[in-house]
């Protein structure tokens, strides 16, 4: 079984890897997605009051279709609050947290073969307004990977460099919930190309 995961700043960048890889074959069951709810924000401009109808926002706005776009739901993830997530990761995190088991997000990444580093970095851009998304699957003859790649993911080492400039260590579940400035909406609201 091969899992992987890469970080998006943009919802429209994870949602195209997300559509390419449905069309090379993948399996929604094996595709997760998890997008901090802000990302409903930068499309919606919902009241930040109002998570739920934020949450049906962007499964409305950005989910539509078939496959695993098509099933987002609002979720509650301790340390990065409301997500819209779809998939088996985004169930093993919140699992994992109702459970009292040490982890939730990180340790979901790191139990589905993610380097505690890039765990860790992951996490944290999630919970800046990022866009998560992992797979697992054994398929033969499809370049995971290169359609991954292709949607210009975030480069965790670089991204790890830039966060500790600012005194970041690793990502802390207690910390309180991240509102992106407007130079970070504006980010993720621009279309990818």
């Amino acid at each position: 079984m091969q899992n992987l995961s890469k970080v998006y700043d943009s919802y429209a960048q994870a949602q195209r890897a997300v559509t390419d890889l449905e069309a090379a074959g993948v399996p929604s069951a094996d595709i997760s997605l998890v997008a901090n709810k802000y990302v409903s924000d930068a499309y919606d401009d919902v009241d930040d009051a109002s998570p739920a109808a934020s949450g049906a926002g962007i499964g409305a706005t950005v989910g539509g279709g078939a496959g695993l776009l098509a099933g987002l739901g609002l979720l509650a993830i301790p340390g990065i609050g409301p997500v819209v997530a779809a998939g088996w990761l985004a169930s093993t995190a919140l699992g994992a947290a109702a459970g009292s088991v040490t982890g939730g997000i990180v340790g979901a990444l790191v139990g589905s073969g993610t380097s505690d580093e890039n765990a860790n970095v992951y996490s944290e851009v999630v919970r800046r307004g990022g866009t998560l998304v992992t797979v697992r699957t054994s398929r033969v003859g499809v370049d995971i990977e290169g359609i991954l790649n292709e949607h210009k993911p975030i480069d965790p080492d670089a991204r790890a460099a830039q966060y500790r400039r600012d005194g970041w260590e690793r990502y802390d579940p207690s910390a309180p919930h991240y509102r992106p400035d407007p130079a970070e909406i504006e980010r993720m609201r621009r279309p990818y190309d």
